[in-house]
């Protein structure tokens, strides 16, 4: 069972649950859902180690006033205030993967190691979308404009959860139902300011040394997949897997075997 704390930092208070004991391993969610995604992991990996989610600024049930802020110092906050002056292993979905690259690139004495789910990287080559989803984005750039929060959340299920080239409600039952939660409260949250990380990691990652998990789903958006193929090339302690059946986020759709695969490679990786 997990603990739910509340942790004060320049000018939020973070949502964090917590579980287990032992090294820690700190999770960052995806920018279309809330530390919720990682429940199953958090169970999971909190039975060997020290298993900790965070609601990031604008997520979940963090409160922050908009202003400036930097994610990876809000990351380490929230570490320090649960395990101070400790390593970690980061582990991060899609922008959650942005904010774990940056953190050990800029603080590489704190990171032991990293798994990376879907990752974004700033800096990254600009992404070039299929032609079949071109009227999927199309309507989305609409439903913003309207300000239609309803038909945004239905379209990025069928973006994120399902697939971009896949059929619509491909996924559905309690999964479907808490990621159209998790979403709709990203689309209804109030301005969180300006995240001053936006460092070009993409030519560094050679410069991370630390071992490294890369997961990535083959129903995901191709320039994604392509991205974590170059990245198997380029981190110098990487194993990648490309994981059938699933779309941008695997820890929803098979938590059993994004469990045992986080969990071997924490096993492995000391």
């Amino acid at each position: 069972m997990s603990t739910r704390l509340q942790i004060a930092h320049a000018g939020a208070v973070f949502a964090a649950d917590t579980a287990g004991e032992g090294t820690p391993v700190l999770f960052l969610h995806a920018n279309v859902c809330d530390n919720r995604m990682w429940r199953a992991q958090v169970e999971a990996v909190g039975e060997a180690f020290h298993a900790i989610a965070y609601d990031r600024r604008g997520f979940g049930q963090t409160r922050a006033v908009p202003e400036d802020h930097s994610s990876v110092s809000d990351l380490f906050a929230v570490l320090d205030a649960v395990a101070p002056d400790r390593q970690a292993v980061l582990v991060g979905c899609s922008a959650g993967g942005r904010i774990a690259i940056d953190a050990a690139l800029r603080h590489p004495e704190r990171v032991s190691a990293l798994v990376l789910v879907s990752p974004s990287v700033a800096g990254a080559p600009a992404p070039a979308y299929p032609a079949a989803a071109l009227p999927l984005l199309a309507n989305l750039q609409q439903a913003e404009a309207r300000g239609d929060i309803d038909k945004m959340n239905a379209i990025k299920a069928r973006l994120w959860l399902d697939g971009p080239l896949q059929p619509e409600g491909r996924i559905g039952g309690a999964t479907r139902s808490l990621f159209l939660d998790m979403n709709q409260r990203v689309l209804l949250a109030p301005p969180t300011g300006t995240d001053l990380d936006m460092d070009r990691a993409w030519p560094r990652l050679a410069e991370i040394g630390v071992p490294t998990l890369l997961l990535w789903g083959e129903y995901d958006f191709p320039h994604i997949q392509e991205r974590c193929r170059r990245m198997v090339q380029t981190l110098p302690a990487v194993q990648g897997h490309a994981l059938r059946g699933v779309a941008h986020l695997p820890s929803l759709e098979q938590p059993g075997e994004v469990n045992a695969l986080i969990l071997d490679f924490l096993s492995s990786a000391g």
